[in-house]
């Protein structure tokens, strides 16, 4: 058969900025996860879901809420499925609120109104660049090293990125003046995206920096405070009530980390009601699925926050475990960034530190490959972001992985340094 014409043609029917666009890279992306990987690359929580179990890996039936139908049978209505779910997740939201309500950064309490839930902390970013900024016309504003997707997102939707950098000989800290300086000479960006703690950084940003971008005198646009990893920090850390104080404030969050359900795609975004009237405007209609909504409920009980925070305190105490036996590790530099995440970002050197030695993409790049392709431990490689020359990001795992990742990493380093094969 000949082949068909068409005057079809990808190149002008696209639009210009997708066909330049640069995908968001995956953590499995270079490694897939074929079973007996050790995966300490993607900040997942290696315990396991914060949910308590039974040994087939059910949920107990004391921590599931009870059928739609208003029967006290404490099963997930799967028999429902052949119904669009719920629109709005009020009993959800109601949940989200009652775990923020600390009542630390104000009196003021949060409620349904002032949440949207969305597939993972991703739709919340898209939905705010398509909620306040203009295609081809408005901007905003990150602050590298940041999370990828601030900038993909941005690409899909047209909109040109603003980067102030963290400052790195400060922490990764935030600089607002800059930020401020940037805002006022350019009234196009519509939002400032900070990541806290930051990813790859595992810094908090300070609350009084970030008050200090919200107090702009002339600048008209929304503050995003990401908050993915923000159970890992000192209790009292997230900012998701303080919207009730900021009308232009949006803190976003996700299950994916601390409460270990990356599978089921569920983050939030608390602001104030006018936004969030706007957000939950313009979704789809049923966003949230039955099951992942009936998952997230479960997860946001009392037996369930137990049993996340018991994996959160273990995960903690494997990072302080980390922090001491790192740096006794020949070839292992600095901690750049904080430790107020489930995952650190640690230096490589050209030769030991005793002996000079310096941040080394090189040394880095090849402990990572060999780690991942020879010794079954996979960690992420950030060499190539602002103020990371040298650094691998570290996930925190089990204790079981953790003593395997120190073991493996010692071996691997000595060979490198050595020049030997490793």
């Amino acid at each position: 058969m000949a082949s068909r014409t068409s005057p079809f043609d990808l190149s002008t029917c696209a639009r210009p900025n997708i066909l330049k666009l640069q995908p968001y890279r995956c953590a499995r992306d270079d490694y897939k996860d074929d079973g007996t990987n050790i995966l300490l690359d993607a900040n997942e929580n290696a315990y396991g879901p914060g949910l308590a179990l039974n040994e087939q890996g059910a949920l107990q039936e004391s921590t599931v809420t009870g059928t739609s139908t208003g029967s006290s049978k404490p099963e997930i209505d799967l028999l429902g499925l052949n119904r669009y779910p719920d629109p709005h997740q009020v009993e959800l939201k109601k949940l989200f609120c009652k775990l923020r309500n600390t009542h630390t950064h104000t009196q003021k309490v949060l409620g349904p109104e002032n949440l949207f839930c969305g597939v993972g902390s991703d739709e919340a970013i898209d939905a705010l660049l398509r909620c306040f900024c203009a295609p081809g016309k408005d901007k905003i504003l990150t602050c590298p090293p940041t999370y990828g997707m601030y900038g993909v997102s941005a690409q899909v939707n047209d909109i040109e990125i603003v980067k102030v950098p963290l400052d790195v000989d400060n922490g990764f800290q935030l600089q607002p003046e800059k930020i401020n300086e940037t805002l006022a000479a350019d009234p196009s960006i519509k939002m400032v995206y900070i990541c806290s703690p930051g990813n790859p950084t595992a810094s908090l940003i300070k609350k009084s920096d970030i008050q200090k971008v919200l107090e702009h005198p002339t600048w008209n646009g929304v503050v995003i405070v990401d908050e993915a990893y923000i159970d890992f920090a000192p209790e009292g850390s997230s900012l998701a009530e303080w919207v009730n104080d900021w009308p232009n404030l949006v803190v976003m969050q996700t299950l994916s980390k601390a409460f270990g359900l990356a599978g089921i795609r569920l983050g939030v975004a608390f602001t104030s009601p006018p936004i969030a009237t706007l957000l939950n405007s313009l979704k789809a209609p049923y966003n949230i699925s039955s099951p992942t909504s009936a998952l997230a409920t479960a997860a946001l009980s009392p037996t369930n926050t137990a049993v996340m925070r018991k994996y959160r305190d273990q995960i903690i105490a494997q990072r302080e475990r980390l922090v001491q036996e790192l740096p006794k590790i020949p070839g292992v530099g600095r901690f750049l960034g904080g430790q107020e995440a489930n995952f650190l970002l640690v230096e490589l050197l050209d030769k030991p530190a005793t002996e000079g030695g310096k941040a080394s993409n090189v040394t880095a790049l090849a402990t990572y490959e060999a780690m991942a392709e020879k010794r079954g431990v996979v960690v992420r490689f950030r060499g190539k972001e602002y103020g990371c020359e040298g650094c691998l990001r570290i996930t925190v795992g089990t204790e079981q992985e953790v003593t395997r990742f120190l073991q493996e990493l010692r071996g691997v380093l000595q060979a490198i340094l050595a020049g030997e094969d490793v």
